[in-house]
């Protein structure tokens, strides 16, 4: 029971998008047991930061064969009957053949690397090696709340106290101060002043053992020191990841133009809030136009093509300058329009114009005019649990405890000694370099749409009160939808968060299931011939299998990334792949029409991310308690209205199967 529930915490946390009610481990219910009398930090916790980390339980190596039936049975719902047949005998002969050699090298190469997991390594060659933009292919993004203090909202204000508050958070985790992040199952045991101050003394190889005993799960978090003072530089065939945690500076892009200023002094200590407001009014007052060749658009460029330009970059005097890019503590693009609506805020905070973006950074806070602020972040790092996190803690420090009030004025200090202006040199190649990106990023993000959809008449607490997943009705809403306007189911994807072992990173939920396909054909196709009693039941069947498949995805028996190491392996030691990888169905899975995220935070206002395939959509949602909500993606070949519209038409359906309505055509 304890796992089924953990599972299904961890799907919520795991990647992506929309807000949704708050739940464990969010922000507004864990207890806080740390001093806050250094206004340095965020706080003190009684347990340090990394204390669960190097006794995380590791990452299983599931059964071939429970991986093979894993993977037959979501190829059923998207395969007829002779295709099945093919594929079934595929995967026969690979688990008796080939598979059971990849399978053992596997499991050799995990127990010579017991300090990661078994996906770590070829996951990040996986990001590290593609070749695509990361704008679009890669970069999510997520937008915080507004300060409920209107006031606050003020764009100086409110880029002061979040500066502030990332100081904070950067210094609180190198401390080791940060709260370790802990699912707690039985918070009244675990979430106590008085187990941590017991737990503290645990050996670090022991204490997460002595949390398992109370039912409670650390949460891996290595990926956290990847947040700050960190950039993707582009390399020919494969990127490279760089962190330089002796750089002290910003990096603040305005109009095009590349600004840097230290927020730490020599000592480490975060520079007065009101020298870092004086020094961001000097930058926003700035009246220099924008460049007519802008750099940041190069960080959207195929990644090959980039690496070629930046080494030209180099060799042309530009390398000090690109360094101070690289190393700052995060990068602060600052925009000068408001947010007009959802969408616009989604267009600019996943891909903007491209002239004050450098998509390469770790993250970027973007903050328009109107104070509205999202995180954008490169992938190839980490995954949504550190920058959730992130978010979590700058929004409630910022908001409850804010560096700068509006009334306040900035330091009487000269910015213009303290604040550097990056120049950089370009021959006309770099130009022309600069001016082809613009010409692609340009012809990319105008193919994108962007649509939101709220659904008022019912969320979580109605569904909670059938006894069914609100996470498998948002799903199930998707299945029926796409069924509804195109007639047939497809690959979809549910990521999942593996954070429970140590250096996990995601799985995928199949949300596509023979009985999401049953329940579909029966309500789009066959509304009338089966009773509402009969479609409750379907419902709840569905409900139940998708609890199965999260619980399995969460505790890393899901069959994706175990496939998918299986076949770097093979890749990397013959020339040619396996039949059962060049299998078309194999291809057609992988091809996730439907990719799907969620997350859940009251700090987070909307988020998004674009389809991973050209055909496909792109879907953050989130259940509230009495809503539901998605923010959504596709290109030409898909209609994103329509799909939201039949996505309503769905919940409208279901929520009246579930109160025992009659279904209306």
């Amino acid at each position: 029971m304890a796992k089924v529930l953990i599972a299904s915490q961890l799907n919520r946390s795991a990647s992506l998008l929309l807000p949704v009610a708050p739940a464990a481990p969010a922000l507004c219910q864990r207890k806080w047991y740390c001093s806050r009398a250094d206004p340095e930090y965020l706080c003190r916790s009684i347990v340090p930061t990394m204390h669960y980390q190097n006794s995380l339980p590791r990452l299983p190596i599931p059964k071939l064969e429970d991986s093979i039936k894993r993977y037959l049975t979501a190829q059923k719902p998207l395969l007829d009957d002779e295709q099945y047949r093919k594929t079934e005998q595929l995967a026969q002969k690979f688990k008796q053949g080939v598979g059971k050699q990849l399978q053992e090298q596997l499991i050799a190469e995990d127990k010579k690397n017991k300090h990661t997991s078994y996906i770590s390594d070829h996951w990040f060659d996986m990001y590290l090696s593609a070749r695509d933009s990361i704008v679009l292919n890669y970069n999510p993004f997520m937008s915080f709340t507004p300060d409920p203090k209107a006031e606050y909202n003020d764009q100086l204000t409110r880029a002061t106290n979040m500066t502030v508050s990332a100081m904070r958070f950067l210094k609180t985790i190198r401390a080791g101060y940060l709260e370790p992040e802990v699912f707690h199952l039985n918070p009244q045991k675990s979430d106590t002043q008085a187990f941590k101050k017991l737990v503290r003394w645990v050996p670090s190889s022991l204490s997460w053992y002595v949390a398992y005993m109370v039912n409670a799960y650390p949460l891996d978090m290595s990926q956290y020191f990847r947040i700050f003072n960190s950039t993707r530089l582009p390399r020919p065939n494969k990127d490279e990841l760089v962190t330089d945690d002796q750089a002290k500076h910003l990096l603040v892009l305005r109009n095009g133009h590349f600004y840097i200023f230290d927020v730490l002094d020599r000592d480490g200590n975060i520079v007065k809030a009101s020298e870092i407001q004086a020094h961001l009014k000097y930058i926003l007052s700035d009246t220099t136009p924008a460049p007519e060749f802008p750099l940041g658009y190069l960080t959207s460029e195929q990644r090959d093509t980039w690496a070629l330009l930046r080494q030209k970059l180099v060799e042309n005097g530009n390398a000090e300058a690109l360094k101070k890019v690289d190393s700052a503590v995060f990068c602060l693009c600052l925009d000068d329009f408001p947010i007009k609506d959802a969408n616009h805020l989604s267009h600019n905070m996943l891909h903007g114009t491209g002239v004050n973006r450098w998509f390469d950074k770790s993250f970027s806070l973007i903050m328009a005019s109107d104070g509205t602020t999202a995180v954008n972040f490169e992938h190839s790092w980490g995954d949504g649990v550190a920058m959730l996190r992130f978010q979590n803690e700058v929004f409630k420090d910022s908001t409850e405890k804010p560096a700068v009030t509006p009334k306040d004025l900035p330091a009487a200090v000269d910015s213009s000694k303290a604040v550097t202006r990056l120049h950089f040199q370009l021959n006309d190649v770099l130009k022309a370099g600069i001016v082809k990106a613009r010409e692609n990023f340009d012809a990319a993000v105008k193919t994108l749409a962007v649509g939101t959809m709220e659904f008022k008449t019912g969320g979580k607490n109605t569904l909670k009160k059938y006894k069914v997943s609100p996470d498998a009705v948002a799903q199930l809403s998707f299945q029926v939808a796409f069924f509804r306007q195109y007639g047939k189911t497809v690959a979809t994807y549910e990521s999942c968060s593996t954070a429970a072992f140590k250096h996990g990173r995601t799985e995928t939920i199949r949300s596509a299931t023979v009985y999401t396909k049953k329940f579909s054909e029966a309500l789009v196709r066959e509304p009338s011939k089966y009773s509402v009693g009969e479609l409750k039941k379907m419902i709840t069947q569905c409900s139940k299998y998708h609890g199965q498949l999260t619980k399995e995805a969460a505790m890393g028996h899901g069959f994706d990334r175990h496939l998918f190491a299986l076949r770097y392996l093979a890749a990397a030691g013959s020339s040619s792949l396996p039949d059962f990888f060049q299998d078309p169905a194999y291809s057609q899975i992988n091809h996730n029409i439907l990719s799907t995220s969620t997350l859940t935070s009251p700090a987070v206002q909307l988020g998004g991310f674009a389809p991973v395939v050209p055909d496909g959509f792109g879907v953050g949602y989130g259940v509230h308690d009495d809503l539901v909500g998605c923010n959504a993606t596709s290109y030409p070949s898909r209609d994103i209205q329509q799909f939201l519209q039949c996505v309503h038409k769905s919940l409208e359906d279901i929520f009246n199967i579930l109160e025992g309505k009659s279904v209306k055509s």
